[in-house]
């Protein structure tokens, strides 16, 4: 048993996809539409692990979480990038091009060294060693 993959609705599905594939190197499937319920989507690929599902469609309200503070339900999900040193390097590429950086670079009492991000719509992402 393993997670195939996860899903995240998004306000803009264009820039979402180009973030993670700039970003991660995520590689993208064509886009699927259903035009009788509005709803389109992308699969992002990486290199390993679960795939990442991309989603919009006409009606989802915005969440209405404080992005700042922590709830229940998913919250973020953590990308490996190998190393200390490239999680420092990933988190100021990431910080130079705009994104914030909600959690500096740190080791944490389980073990990682991480730092913490928003994509474009605010979605946490844990950088790892």
């Amino acid at each position: 048993m393993y997670i195939e993959h996860l899903a995240l609705w998004c306000r803009d599905l264009e820039r979402m996809r180009a973030f993670y594939e700039l970003y991660f190197g995520a590689v993208s499937n064509e886009k699927y539409v259903n035009t009788k319920k509005q709803f389109e989507s992308y699969f992002l690929s990486f290199e390993q692990g679960p795939r990442l599902e991309i989603m919009q469609m006409t009606g989802i309200p915005a969440h209405s979480n404080d992005v700042y503070a922590q709830f229940t339900g998913l919250i973020h999900f953590a990308v490996s990038v190998g190393s200390e040193e490239k999680v420092n390097e990933f988190t100021e590429r990431l910080r130079s091009a705009g994104y914030e950086v909600v959690g500096e670079p740190r080791w944490t009492g389980d073990g990682y060294y991480e730092s913490v991000v928003f994509d474009p719509e605010q979605n946490r992402i844990e950088i790892t060693n």
